[in-house]
């Protein structure tokens, strides 16, 4: 079943007027990089003047979602996870996190929270769920913890295990604006055993036309990047215990490839990490 809480939920029109088609908005290009249809020739054509300033920019996007895929497999075959926190959820695509958790156990619960308006106004018709099951959304912000963690206690039970995924959504978070506190605060309120899922777009020497698109991209877009350091990526996982590659390109987070070869190397890091 699906429960969206009618006292939670903006109206259409209230989305369409924050809808801003004039600027390019960054779920929307991810959306155009993923060969998605839901977004606006602004954001086709940002995400085309990115890709020149970095050819590989596309593929980013690819790994961050096989990324998930493979990370939501792995905690529900192999970790018995049935409850998943996804905030910064993003355009709806193929393989939402329900799908592919309800795929395998489809009595999973599911709360995605995101605050753009073209997300929530197609999650009203993508995110729904399996009859064992439940899916909810919330239009709130990353930085507002306690109201999500409030909401979502409505459908997750936080007395049990709870995967918590952030891809591709800290990074909107400024240094300022205590970064490593707001995730810290959301994985203490899960109850052990449960798993924080996490992916960031670095910053890297060897990676110089990475900083010169996210440097385009804070001129132009919204809402605007901080690029970190694998290092700084890794201090989010810090008091949990980190699996195995650990913080590593997301290409290369457990990949399914088996001739041997190594995937290629993005500059989306991301790891997965169970809180003892």
């Amino acid at each position: 079943m699906t429960e969206n809480p009618a006292a939670a939920e903006p109206t259409m029109e209230e989305l369409r007027a924050r809808i801003n088609t004039s600027q390019p908005h960054t779920a929307r290009i991810w959306n155009y990089w993923l060969g998605g249809k839901d977004n606006y020739e602004v954001d086709r054509a940002a995400g085309d003047q990115i890709r020149q300033l970095h050819p590989g920019i596309g593929e980013y996007a690819r790994a961050d979602r096989l990324f998930l895929g493979r990370a939501v497999r792995h905690l529900v075959a192999d970790q018995g996870i049935r409850q998943f926190l996804d905030i910064g959820t993003g355009l709806p695509t193929a393989d939402n996190t329900h799908e592919v958790a309800q795929r395998t156990a489809p009595e999973s619960r599911i709360v995605y929270v995101d605050n753009d308006p073209l997300v929530l106004a197609h999650a009203r018709a993508l995110l729904t769920s399996t009859d064992e099951g439940r899916t909810d959304y919330l239009d709130e912000d990353l930085r507002n913890v306690d109201a999500i963690l409030e909401h979502a206690s409505r459908t997750l039970d936080f007395s049990k295990p709870v995967a918590l995924i952030l891809l591709g959504v800290v990074i909107f978070v400024g240094d300022d604006e205590d970064p490593y506190g707001l995730v810290k605060r959301l994985t203490d309120a899960l109850p052990a055993g449960s798993h924080l899922v996490l992916s960031h777009t670095i910053t890297s020497p060897s990676m110089p036309d990475v900083d010169e698109a996210v440097k385009f991209w804070n001129e132009h877009g919204t809402p605007k990047l901080t690029q970190r350091t694998p290092e700084a990526v890794t201090r989010f996982f810090d008091g949990l215990d980190l699996l195995e590659p650990g913080v590593v390109s997301c290409s290369r987070w457990r990949p399914e490839r088996t001739d041997g070869v190594e995937p290629e190397e993005v500059a989306m890091f991301g790891g997965v990490a169970r809180k003892a």
